[in-house]
């Protein structure tokens, strides 16, 4: 069973629709308790940062979330739920994130047309139970923010600046596309975060 974390801004039907073309089972709960005894998670996001956090903390979500993430279970932020794992970012100064990975999350260049949307490339950089090395596969990207290129790098695109696509820390994945909105290759990260 996979747990899909409820705080009020995410396409979370279409991420546990996404699941279920799979083969997981999925479960969506705003529960503290749940989180805290989940097996896997996924954290998904559409919206802003500091409004995203405020709700985390209004249901009294944040420890849940952060224990379950460092007692090692298989994690992963989609989207806005990337970019919270952070520990904080230009779109609302002044709000802490999960603060789970280190880094900033930053705003792309004012020439460039945000938000960035549509299907880009993924270069994979670095193995991981996500995906193979070397490999490129197209996403579907919806996002004004970006996480740079860092050491928690694994997947890297392109929009007007090179950024993280998808990142790991231990067993921390994120990834700034939507896998459930992906295709094939969409499901197939699911998939492989299913199997893990």
């Amino acid at each position: 069973m996979i747990t899909i974390i409820d705080y009020g801004m995410g396409n979370l039907r279409n991420v546990q629709r996404g699941l279920a073309a799979a083969g997981f089972e999925s479960e969506i709960t705003a529960d503290p308790g749940v989180i805290r005894s989940a097996r896997k998670v996924i954290l998904p996001g559409v919206g802003a940062f500091g409004e995203a956090m405020k709700r985390i903390k209004e249901l009294q979500l944040q420890d849940a979330i952060i224990d379950r993430a460092q007692a090692g279970v298989p994690f992963l932020g989609i989207c806005l739920g990337m970019q919270l794992l952070f520990e904080e970012s230009e779109e609302s100064p002044g709000v802490s994130g999960l603060g789970l990975v280190s880094g900033k999350v930053l705003k792309f260049d004012d020439g460039l047309k945000v938000p960035h949307v549509g299907w880009n490339d993924v270069d994979v950089v670095s193995a991981s139970p996500l995906f193979d090395a070397g490999r490129r596969d197209t996403y579907y990207f919806v996002h004004s923010f970006y996480v740079p290129v860092g050491k928690q790098t694994i997947g890297r695109s392109e929009y007007g600046t090179s950024f993280s696509a998808a990142i790991q820390k231990d067993s921390i994945f994120g990834v700034q596309f939507h896998p459930e909105k992906s295709q094939n290759a969409g499901l197939n990260l699911l998939r492989r975060f299913g199997e893990i």
